[in-house]
């Protein structure tokens, strides 16, 4: 046998990611038979009618207009400061917490994951996520030397699963102590389900209830909104943030910014992890830390997308252009999922609760042989571990029309 010269905890299987390794087959086909007879259903990022990537105008003709040294220059190592000034109102917008906010630049939302994990969460720990998940709060909390742990996401009313929720927490809290929870929402990532006020309120009060229990415990909530700019109505998504407020002083919120996803800036990684936290002193050690993890990853983060966001946000009639065109996407999304859901309830099809967002998710067994069976009618969707993940950020409003008639053909066929 050939002898190993990684360490043992850094062995990996090799292979792609299989969401782009199904991506890269759907745009093999399209390639091969035009892209109007593929419906291609993976990848999480806004594409026009015709399949062609969404980049905004609002933002790009910012972008093109820097000068040079807006490229070229570092960041610093906590983000610009013109860009820790602005991204706090473009996460929390009119909804800003009565707390003190902080914010930390990072590498779009998965560098935020991946700071909270590694400052909020101790070594061996488990974190707590839901059943349906983002896959990599796995990998990184695998990379960092954690691990996760679920709990079922929906309860049987097709809710927020509250008493489940409490359950797992408690359980942490009674072997660690210390627990760090990480809720995907609004728009949750695979299944588009959005917390209501009244389940945030209730998470509120389990919280304050616990730390007031015992003040040796540290409650972390990391709220991953890398969605919300395409979810409710106005800023309606936000509301939930005002609500996170007011609780003892080991509770600590914490937000997970994507201009990736809400500026449409995926390839030039740009986010924000932000606190909001109980007292200055606690915030202050957000930031330190948070800047430390910077350096010892990444060093710094790029500098055209931060300045970009910053005028976008700074500039009263930028920032109006660019809400309007996300207000149009938005829309456009909202319609699309809206004729998934409208021809599902009409074929049968069974989905998750579905509210806003990128994503909708069928539940199924035998996952990957239904993908492998819709990709031989052209249509290509991504395989969970708990079902299949469609994307309606990705196709036509005629597309996820007929989409759900081909899903439910083919989980009729691979499971009988």
């Amino acid at each position: 046998m050939q002898n190993k010269m990684v360490i043992e905890t850094a062995v990996r299987e090799a292979g792609n990611d299989p969401i782009f390794k199904v991506s890269g087959l759907a745009k093999k086909r399209i390639a091969e038979i035009g892209k109007e007879k593929v419906i291609n259903a993976t990848l999480g990022a806004l594409m026009d009618d015709d399949g062609n990537l969404v980049a905004f105008d609002s933002v790009y003709s910012v972008f093109r207009h820097l000068d040079d040294a807006d490229y070229a220059a570092y960041a610093g190592i906590a983000g610009t400061p013109e860009f820790l000034d602005n991204v706090t109102y473009a996460c929390f917008k009119h909804q800003k917490p009565d707390a003190h906010i902080r914010a930390v630049a990072t590498p779009g939302g998965t560098g935020a994951v991946r700071h909270a994990i590694r400052n909020y969460a101790d070594m061996g720990d488990r974190v707590l996520i839901p059943d349906w998940h983002w896959a990599p709060y796995g990998t990184i909390a695998d990379e960092n030397g954690r691990e996760v742990t679920t709990f079922s996401l929906f309860s049987e009313d097709g809710g927020f699963n509250l008493d489940g929720y409490f359950e797992a927490f408690d359980g942490l809290l009674g072997e660690q102590k210390r627990v760090l929870s990480i809720i995907n929402s609004p728009a949750h990532n695979p299944t588009g389900y959005s917390l209501t006020d009244d389940e945030w309120e209730a998470v509120k009060a389990y919280f304050t209830q616990k730390a007031e229990e015992n003040p040796e415990y540290r409650i972390i909530l990391l709220c991953d909104i890398a969605y919300i700019d395409f979810a409710g109505q106005d800023e309606s998504a936000r509301n939930f943030m005002k609500i996170l407020t007011g609780m003892p002083e080991n509770v600590l919120v914490l937000y997970a910014f994507s201009a990736s996803k809400g500026y449409t800036m995926y390839g030039l990684r740009n986010g924000a992890l932000l606190c909001a936290a109980p007292t200055e002193a606690i915030a202050d050690e957000f930031a330190a830390s948070c800047a430390f993890s910077n350096r010892g990853t990444w060093s710094n983060g790029t500098h055209a997308a931060m300045t970009t966001l910053a005028k976008i946000i700074s500039d009263d009639d930028l920032r109006a252009d660019f809400e309007a065109e996300q207000d149009k996407y938005r829309h456009i999304l909202q319609a699309r999922a809206k004729a998934f859901l409208d021809a599902a309830k009409d074929v049968g099809l069974d989905i998750c609760p579905y509210v806003d967002g990128f994503f909708i998710s069928i539940p199924c067994d035998h996952t990957e042989a239904v993908r492998d069976e819709l990709m031989t009618k052209d249509f290509f969707i991504v395989a969970l571990k708990k079902g299949l993940r469609f994307a309606p950020c990705a196709v036509s409003e005629e597309k996820c029309r007929k989409a759900p008639g081909l899903i439910k053909a083919a989980i009729e066929k691979v499971n009988g």
